[in-house]
């Protein structure tokens, strides 16, 4: 009877431990994993960050817009739709262009080290990750990309409005987003996506952070070979150098444009930033403000002493170059070097378009003095105001810093211009003799107007 209960007993304790240690690795395979803050502040941050990307992008993307109210007001009402349809179709095939190609031309592992042109890589293969699954940031930076390639083939429409046929506008455009522009684009760019992706130009310490000329001057650039192979309009030179002003239609749409462009450019320029952790996009703010309002402030001066009155289009355009001229050193310079970049591009501007104008060179809404000339001296202009507090960047002349960083930002500037150029200069050359193409419109379609005959509409039918 002892026996039966002692193994009573033992059994009974046997089957007590059984139950509490199982119940104890349950409890433990329950049990949340121990919480590790470092890594959740990592995750949290680079999900911020990929937000902040895509929300920039979506202001860059917003700038097509800016840019068709723009050029549509600075053009006659008879070719108001052909404006609107090339601000479209240019943005839709450029997405497509850059997706297939230029991405992998831009940011591709490099065909010569140390060169910066991407091997090509069609369609998705830079966008997956080792295991062939998508990567969010890839898909994250090839769209804020994308929308920047869309800037620049834009920037092509309005100096080439009014009097070029559409199906060769929407070739170049394509031509545009998924050669010219990457191919430049990958000697200062590449190593965004890949930091040992180094470019040539970024080699020799070149600064552009968000673009002055790797979009905008090289927009403008293609836009002055793209007007100089037209021609001027029909009307806008007399005899020597009379110039006859075409004027545009609709003022108030130009400057609602400029607006929109300037808020898009709040994207632009921070988002340029890629991240959050330091606040940099904040002071990234400031300068990009502060030299737009230069910049349309002295072309109010500057207009108004030249012409005797302040004329709204050369504000408009001054708002425009001061934001194009800061966008190269945005990042490195401080206010004071941002007003006074701003400023100086304002002046620029309105003396650009009337030099283009002394030369006979028709270019309807500005684009170049805009874009090429603003984009050219912003980019020259961290060599001479980068402060070395910002950015920890260089130091430019004007901070202790010698002439090293000017003679880099030249070159990229010279090398910008003896790229876009010249390569523009051919395709649109080359167009007048490819059939079903052509390049320029003929006489009575460009006097009638391209709305009816291009596209069967009209902006502003008549009332019935």
């Amino acid at each position: 009877m002892l026996r039966i209960k002692r193994h009573s007993i033992v059994t009974s304790a046997c089957i007590f431990v059984t139950i509490v240690l199982s119940r104890a690795a349950f409890a433990e395979d329950q049990a949340p994993a121990a919480f590790n803050a470092e890594e959740a502040v990592k995750n949290l941050r680079g999900e911020t960050d990929l937000l902040w990307l895509m929300v920039a992008g979506f202001l860059v993307f917003f700038m097509q817009a800016g840019f068709a109210y723009v050029e549509t007001g600075f053009s006659r009402k008879k070719n108001a739709v052909n404006i609107l349809m090339k601000n479209i179709s240019d943005f839709l095939v450029g997405s497509l262009g850059f997706w297939i190609i230029g991405f992998s031309l831009m940011f591709g592992p490099q065909l010569i080290a140390g060169f910066g042109v991407g091997a090509p890589r069609f369609f998705d293969e830079l966008l997956e990750g080792p295991d062939g699954k998508p990567v969010a940031y890839n898909y994250a930076f090839l769209f804020f990309q994308m929308v920047f390639a869309g800037t620049a083939a834009t920037i092509v429409s309005g100096a080439m409005a009014e009097r070029t046929k559409f199906i060769s506008y929407i070739f170049f455009s394509l031509i545009c987003s998924a050669i010219i522009y990457p191919l430049f684009g990958s000697l200062a760019w590449s190593n965004l996506f890949d930091s040992k992706n180094v470019g040539w130009l970024a080699s020799k310490n070149f600064i552009d952070f968000a673009g002055s000329t790797v979009v905008h001057s090289l927009g403008g650039w293609m836009g002055l070979a793209g007007t100089i192979a037209l021609g001027p309009r029909i009307g806008k030179f007399g005899s020597g150098h009379e110039v006859k002003p075409i004027l545009g239609h609709n003022m108030s749409m130009s400057v609602m444009g400029m607006f929109i462009l300037w808020f898009g450019w709040f994207g632009f320029n921070p988002g340029s930033t890629g991240a959050v952790k330091d606040g940099a996009f904040a002071i990234i703010a400031i300068t990009t403000n502060l030299a737009a309002c230069a910049g349309g402030f002295t072309a109010i001066l500057t207009s108004w002493v030249l012409f005797k009155r302040p004329d709204v289009s050369m504000v408009v355009n001054g708002v425009l170059g001061g934001l194009v001229a800061i966008t190269a050193g945005c990042n490195n310079v401080d206010p004071k070097g941002a007003v006074a970049i701003g400023g100086i591009a304002g002046v620029l501007v309105v003396y650009g378009v009337l030099l283009l104008d002394w030369l006979k060179i028709d270019d309807p809404v500005g684009a170049v003095s805009v874009h090429g000339l603003a984009g050219a001296w912003g980019t020259l202009a961290v060599g001479l105001f980068a402060n070395p507090n910002y950015g920890a960047g260089p130091a430019g002349l004007f901070y202790g810093g010698g002439t090293a960083q000017l003679a880099a930002q030249a070159l990229g500037v010279g090398v910008a211009f003896l790229w876009a150029f010249p390569v523009s200069f051919v395709v649109f050359s080359l167009m007048k003799y490819i059939p079903f193409i052509g390049l320029r419109v003929p006489a009575s379609e460009e006097i009638e107007g391209l709305d009816i005959i291009e596209h069967g509409i009209e902006a502003y039918p008549e009332e019935t």
